[in-house]
């Protein structure tokens, strides 16, 4: 039976789109379908934002809104638990709010039969998800990780402040500048780290939902349905990773940089300069 299952397979087999292609001319400049698909979301999620927002009032109402509200406190409350200064995380957490919602969209809509085989262009679907596209992954990987450094390096007061959080000692020791340039180095693949879950996973559950819904022949629907359902999990669970990771990356080193600077307002018997100032005080008086 196996043997059977991989020769079908091997004979014809599923139609699965891995690289983008190329749908729109404009001058020199060259459209695929899934930089298209990124901004058929992106307005999409754009009109959907703003006719909740219309939507929103003091008493929280069911159905659609209620469900966005839920969706937009949960990325909030877990930005603002992930900072110690809350003042901070207020400040980037509608960025981050976004970011999940564009991705889980992104991912979502993927699953519509629409999506893929459902139109053709140029021997290419005329539609593919944004986040099936290395190029597109890697994209969000690259903007996000950049907001990350600018704000790391703004919050920490400047960039050697910045890069200082990277060695546990003092630079001076040999080992801890070795050891250092190695977090500095890990720090900088965390685009392709990011870029590459999210591609992979996205994409492999296209391809599984393919075999089967080939398998299935005219009874694909049924067969497919229940990775489809999969899928659906794993593309929320997905937008949430990457979310959670990009606030994790902020959060660590806007928190390091803070705690070192409240260490360096202890005196060296451990007692804050502004205690040892009134104790003083207090004890002419």
């Amino acid at each position: 039976m196996i043997s059977t299952l991989f020769n079908k397979l091997a004979d014809s087999g599923p139609t699965v789109f891995i690289s983008p292609g190329q749908v729109i001319h404009i001058g020199g400049l060259s459209i695929t379908n899934s930089i298209l698909y990124g901004w058929v979301c992106a307005i999409i999620l754009c009109m959907l934002f703003i006719w909740t927002a219309k939507k929103v009032r003091v008493k929280p109402r069911g159905g659609f809104t209620q469900i966005v509200e839920v969706g937009v406190d949960f990325i909030s409350n877990l930005v603002e638990n992930s900072f110690d200064d809350k003042k901070i995380a207020r400040r980037y957490a509608p960025f981050f709010v976004i970011l999940f919602f564009f991705i889980l969209f992104n991912n979502w809509l993927g699953l519509l039969p629409i999506v893929g085989e459902g139109f053709q262009s140029g021997g290419h679907p005329l539609l593919r998800p944004f986040t099936g596209d290395l190029n597109g992954t890697l994209a969000l990987g690259v903007i996000t990780m950049l907001l990350v450094y600018g704000a790391s390096i703004k919050e920490s007061g400047g960039l050697i402040k910045y890069l200082r959080h990277f060695f546990v000692g003092s630079p001076k020791n040999p080992l801890y500048f070795v050891i250092g340039l190695l977090e500095m180095f890990t720090d900088l693949t965390r685009v392709l780290s990011l870029s590459l879950r999210l591609f992979l996973n996205i994409t492999i559950g296209e391809i599984v939902i393919a075999v089967f819904a080939f398998l299935g022949q005219f009874a694909a629907p049924v067969t497919a349905l229940p990775f489809t359902l999969l899928e659906v999990l794993v593309a929320a669970l997905q937008a949430y990773i990457f979310t959670i990771l990009s606030v994790m990356y902020l959060a660590i080193a806007v928190n390091h940089s803070q705690q070192h600077e409240n260490s360096e307002d202890l005196t060296e018997d451990g007692v804050p300069e502004t205690m040892g100032i009134q104790t003083s005080g207090g004890l002419r008086g």
